[in-house]
């Protein structure tokens, strides 16, 4: 049984920082893609970050050069380390696998940038 578990949200002001972990059991974790969306009260749900099995990451445009994703095989856990956030970025952020063909989705994380 895939589990993906979030957990680092909460609020902060802007222009300050925040670290999501993502706990993943059931899966080969050091063999495949694992992601980071994000989903905005009225929005769809977004890719916000993404890395591969060789370390390869990609970013959504508007995170570039302020979010980091990392992943630390021997721990199972993917991260997001968040710096600047600004309003914008507040949302429900959802860690995300997909294992021969099915798509798994952690319950999600809420991040509030606020003052």
């Amino acid at each position: 049984q895939v589990q993906l578990v979030e957990s680092g949200g909460g609020l902060v002001q802007p222009g300050g920082s925040l670290r999501l972990s993502c706990a993943a059991s059931g899966i080969t974790f050091n063999i495949g893609a694992m992601a980071w969306y994000r989903q905005a009260p009225g929005n769809q749900r977004e890719l916000v970050a993404s890395i591969r099995s060789n370390e390869n990451t990609n970013y959504a445009r508007s995170v570039k050069g302020r979010f980091t994703i990392s992943r630390d095989n021997a721990k199972n856990t993917v991260y997001l380390q968040m710096n600047s956030l600004k309003s914008e970025d507040t949302a429900v952020y959802y860690c995300q696998t997909v294992r021969w063909g099915e798509t798994y989705w952690g319950q999600g994380t809420q991040v509030t940038v606020s003052l």
